[in-house]
């Protein structure tokens, strides 16, 4: 029977290999066959950063004492 941990290992591992690919495509942006502006890459990678901020904000757990 597959662990709540074994399960997380299982997924994250597919899912953060699906992320690096979808980076390397964006990445693949890049390349003279395109043309782009400073600020569109700027736009792009804010906005890639704010994902990733918001996702590990998620794992973050309140430390700190509890009181009423």
């Amino acid at each position: 029977m597959e662990t709540k941990h074994d399960k997380f290992r299982r997924l994250a591992n597919r899912r953060v290999s699906a992320a690096k690919e979808v980076l390397c495509k964006i990445g693949n942006l890049a390349s003279p066959n395109y043309e782009y502006r400073s600020e569109e890459v700027a736009r792009i990678f804010g906005h890639l950063r704010e994902a990733l901020d918001t996702t590990e904000a998620k794992f973050k757990r309140v430390s700190g004492d509890f009181t009423l």
